[in-house]
């Protein structure tokens, strides 16, 4: 058994809709009303919420987006490219890794309302990471990228959304 599958394993992670696999490990008890967050916000949300993530060699995180900024968290293996489409569409990649010489971050924070998306940098190793979102995740509050509306609002960047969607 190799590494990604022990962490699989003993972490309990299992297939996420936008790829590789996950496990929600914290959800706050405590609630904000939605009569005190934005008007983005349908319902009550978890003050924050936390998951672990793990993709191997191929596969990737979708284009997504949320109504809550996250912030990603690195673990162990491989440094992941992580891809965001800014305000003015422009297409900007970072690293999450521990090469903090070597221009990774151990962290890095994903501003609510962008596409983004995110693959392995070592085709051959996995990545392990973890989530945080505040106000809490909810899927209502999850848009996964859909391949035609994304060409129509980014037609310069054609091959990278056809190689993040399905």
């Amino acid at each position: 058994m190799n590494k990604a599958d022990v962490y699989i394993e003993k972490l309990k992670l299992i297939p996420h809709p936008e790829g590789g696999y996950f496990r929600e490990v914290y959800r706050s008890e405590e609630l904000l009303g939605d009569n005190v967050l934005p008007l983005r916000y349908k319902g009550n949300r978890s003050f924050s919420t936390s998951i672990y993530f793990l993709l191997m060699g191929e596969q990737k995180s979708l284009l997504h987006k949320l109504k809550s900024d996250e912030i990603w968290h690195f673990y162990d293996g491989s440094s992941i490219k992580l891809y965001t489409i800014n305000s003015e569409g422009k297409i900007l990649e970072k690293l999450l890794g521990r090469d903090i010489e070597g221009k990774e971050s151990l962290q890095l924070v994903i501003k609510r309302g962008y596409w983004f998306c995110a693959e392995v940098s070592d085709k051959s190793s996995f990545s392990l990471f973890g989530c945080t979102v505040a106000p809490g995740f909810d899927f209502t509050d999850f848009e996964l990228g859909e391949r035609k509306k994304l060409l129509r609002l980014y037609p310069n960047h054609e091959k990278f959304i056809k190689n993040f969607t399905v």
